[in-house]
């Protein structure tokens, strides 16, 4: 009877012991990891671009921190050792123009012009050449400097870049290991990190997404695909859970609305078409075609050089104005849009002409923040001509938005982002209008937009000088263009 009671039950059926206690569970547990693995692959995609689009959010969110920093720091010394302007932005800047195109020669410049020319390259060993991750972390700290030196630049350009390159490296990660965006291509994961990236750097979702559409989108197949879409408003609603939904400049507080409204809103568009058109166009051409003709092969083959001509004057516009032309232009914003004139009144001229002088030396630097602030600063201006007949501050508004759409001609990206940025919403159909004009009349000076003119170049120089050992190496595969 005992050994009865010991033995172990069989299997009414096969006759054979029935399992263990311990064998049931540790099927149980098998059977449950076994669902586990079988997530469904939209949730499993989507979880991955959520960690992407933090990722992008974090990375943008510490290059912000940074960029305060490096600011903060210029603002005081400046202000201590003013004569000191003289050596630090000449010598500052030919370290710069040298070490750049040595040791990181994809990260000149803005950042967006190498996403587009990245997203238009045809699939193959070339694609991803100018979005590599480690030689795009280093625009970074190549941005810092230029900064600190008060070189008149902007981060939202290379925010843009290394998000592109931080979610496309990503997405290789999850692609090797089987994880995730096996139908997501290699130009869907790039413009959502980049997109996601400009939405972080601004606090601004909408602008975003608006901005991958019209700008990232424009001349090339883009699938904006619901999960493209989500990852770029992930990126922006995450660094706004952080930071709070705080605009990036003050809250607007000026006039909606003033007699002869259509009218002002012309004129703003029309100034800053023409002076954006001249500003593009001036990018584009870069300073040898700005010089005699006798002059031109010197300066192509003297960057150092010319980056020593350019500090110069850099420091002689912002002794000339108090400081106001160096770093973001910031708070030169901020004093404008507090209905504060800006003094001297030619500042936001002088605001176009340092970052022109910055932009030629060929370093690491956003054009998009020292935009707004020229636009600031030629509203401010028309203010002070039009002698207190309307609110200065919404003149302000409308050359922000109107110079930033004359300076890249698109209008829609440039009245969305000024609306999330200063929280006018109610000036948001005027701000459009404005920017339409501007965009038209630019393209009468510049034809094609300056970030696809940019992008050209680095697309023929990608193609001209072939694949580089690094984007030689194995990657996963690519999953093809869909028609």
């Amino acid at each position: 009877m005992s050994q009865a009671h010991t033995a172990s039950p069989q299997n009414a059926t096969t006759g054979e012991p029935a399992p263990s206690r311990t064998a049931r569970i540790r099927h149980f547990l098998h059977q449950r990891l076994r669902k586990t693995h079988r997530i469904p692959h939209k949730s499993l995609e989507f979880a991955c671009m959520l960690v992407g689009a933090t990722l992008v959010a974090l990375t943008s969110l510490g290059f912000a921190e940074l960029a305060d920093l490096a600011l903060d720091w210029n603002a005081q010394w400046t202000a201590r050792h003013p004569l000191a302007t003289w050596i630090m932005l000449p010598l500052g800047l030919a370290a710069l123009a040298w070490y750049t195109p040595r040791h990181a020669p994809f990260v000149a410049g803005s950042g967006i012009p190498q996403v587009i020319a990245a997203i238009s390259l045809p699939y193959g060993p070339l694609k991803n050449r100018l979005v590599t991750f480690w030689q795009t972390l280093a625009k970074i700290p190549l941005t810092l400097l230029a900064m600190l030196i008060g070189a008149s630049v902007g981060r939202e350009g290379p925010s843009v870049q290394v998000g592109a390159a931080v979610m496309l490296a990503w997405g290789d990660v999850c692609r090797r290991h089987g994880i995730a965006f096996r139908g997501l291509t290699a130009n869907e994961l790039m413009a959502t990190g980049a997109a996601g990236g400009l939405a972080a750097a601004f606090n601004a979702p909408l602008a975003g997404v608006v901005f991958a559409i019209e700008e990232l989108g424009r001349g090339v197949v883009l699938h904006w695909g619901r999960r493209v879409l989500l990852g770029v408003l992930a990126a922006g609603f995450i660094l706004v859970a952080i930071k709070g939904n705080n605009p990036y400049f003050p809250q607007y507080a000026g006039a909606t609305t003033v007699p002869d409204m259509t009218l002002w809103v012309g004129l703003c568009g029309i100034v800053c078409g023409v002076l954006g058109g001249i500003f593009a166009r001036l990018l584009f051409r870069g300073a040898a075609s700005c010089v005699p003709a006798f002059l031109r092969g010197p300066v192509r083959r003297h960057p150092v050089l010319l980056a020593i001509v350019m500090g110069l004057l850099l420091a002689a516009l912002g002794t000339w104005t108090h400081g106001q032309t160096y770093g973001t232009g910031y708070q030169m914003v901020t004093q404008a849009l507090d209905g504060h004139p800006i003094a001297p009144p030619e500042t936001g001229l002088a605001k176009l002409a340092a970052t022109v002088f910055t932009y030629w030396t060929g370093i690491a630097g956003g054009i998009f923040t020292p935009a707004l602030s020229t636009g600031a600063g030629i509203g401010s201006h028309l203010a002070s001509l039009a002698g207190g007949m309307v609110d200065e501050r919404l003149l302000v508004l409308l050359c922000m938005s109107a110079f930033l759409a004359g300076a890249t001609q698109s209008p829609v990206t440039a009245s969305v982002i000024v609306m999330e940025m200063t929280g006018s919403q109610p000036v948001l159909i005027w701000s459009l209008i404005g920017s339409l004009v501007a965009a038209l009349v630019s393209r009468q000076i510049h034809p094609r937009p300056f970030y696809h003119s940019a992008a050209g170049r680095f697309r023929q120089r990608i193609q001209e000088e072939g694949p580089s050992q690094e984007s030689e190496r194995p990657r996963p595969p690519e999953p093809a263009p869909r028609p």
